[in-house]
């Protein structure tokens, strides 16, 4: 029960409880959301809404680490801290940006290069820390296969922080329209949660607390949303998802489950490289989607925000229970 319950619980409460008074705070001191020029026209009502709401989340679930996992941390297992602790520096990155955004006032922080920087550093650190705590092997399982492939740690380790980068930022571009990437992220923290309840405690623990605080986010961020989570929050859930993809020893997981982040993150990869290429032979940019990342596409052919809620984070609930069936 300890494992299972408790801790989503305290998440939930934390989080909705920080908001009630953080949320009125943030908008007090200004910090509100500043929307992109060239984004969506009917985002513009959006602008000032207070943003850096990830902290709510963030502060449920180490409530509940901390209060859940005290007993573990006597008897040596650290893993939710150490969970918590990548998922929070990926964090700092998105602090950064969404400070410079506001001091800015506009919707554009730090270089994307310079993110990818502190983000594959964070990566480095998590997993060296894992190959200490003797959790991390050079091993990939393939999904809904029984094939295991042993690795070499050199290229294991260079590939592995690629995919963090790659799946940190895609979880990022999901953030982008009321409760989408809480919403997305819900399920897989669930997923993770029940996949790990037996055999890794601490993860499971850890999991569960994520799950917890997003349905308390989600009482603020669901459409029409009173507080937007900011890079600081989306930064971290990347954080999150890697973290458990590779403290479970199967980070290919993640393709089956995140398979929304990879939409979103190649609709946008489609989009430039499209442009890019039909501008060089002709001239003149075209694009594939009305706009990406695609939950914009799905804005501009007439879907509500509430519908894309509720498209993505059933798609990726269904793909979390028929890859823990059979993945």
């Amino acid at each position: 029960m300890l494992n299972t319950g408790l801790p989503p619980l305290i998440a939930f409460a934390v989080t909705a409880g920080c908001g009630v008074w953080m949320i009125p705070m943030l908008r007090r001191f200004k910090i509100g959301q500043s929307i992109k020029a060239d984004g969506p026209a009917w985002h513009m009502h959006k602008q000032g809404i207070p943003t850096m709401g990830g902290f709510l989340f963030m502060a449920g679930i180490l409530a509940a680490v901390v209060a859940c996992g005290f007993r573990g941390f006597l008897q040596g297992d650290w893993i939710p801290l150490l969970l918590f602790g990548f998922a929070a520096i990926c964090s700092v990155v998105g602090i950064i940006d969404d400070i410079n955004k506001i001091k800015n006032k506009r919707n554009q922080g730090i270089t994307a290069l310079q993110k990818l920087a502190l983000q594959m550093a964070a990566a480095a650190l998590m997993l060296a820390a894992l190959r200490q705590m003797d959790v991390l092997r050079p091993s990939v399982h393939i999904p809904f296969t029984n094939l295991w492939f042993d690795m070499h740690w050199v290229p294991f380790l260079t590939l592995a922080l690629l995919f963090i980068g790659g799946f940190v930022n895609a979880v990022n571009f999901t953030d982008g329209v009321d409760g989408l990437c809480s919403g997305v992220t819900f399920p897989i923290a669930v997923f993770f949660s029940i996949l790990t309840a037996a055999s890794q405690p601490g993860v499971s623990l850890f999991a569960g607390a994520v799950g917890g605080a997003l349905l308390g986010f989600l009482l603020y961020n669901f459409n029409p949303a009173k507080v937007f989570m900011g890079d600081t929050g989306s930064l971290f859930l990347g954080g999150v998802v890697c973290a458990l993809a590779f403290a479970t020893g199967r980070p290919l997981v993640l393709l089956p489950v995140g398979l929304i982040y990879l939409i979103e993150i190649g609709s946008v990869v489609l989009q430039v490289g499209y442009f890019k290429l039909t501008k060089r032979r002709t001239g003149e940019g075209k694009r594939l989607f009305r706009m990406s990342p695609i939950h914009h596409h799905f804005e501009k052919l007439g879907w509500s925000e509430r519908r894309i809620f509720w498209t993505a984070s059933g798609v990726t609930a269904a793909l979390c229970a028929v890859t823990y069936l059979w993945g």
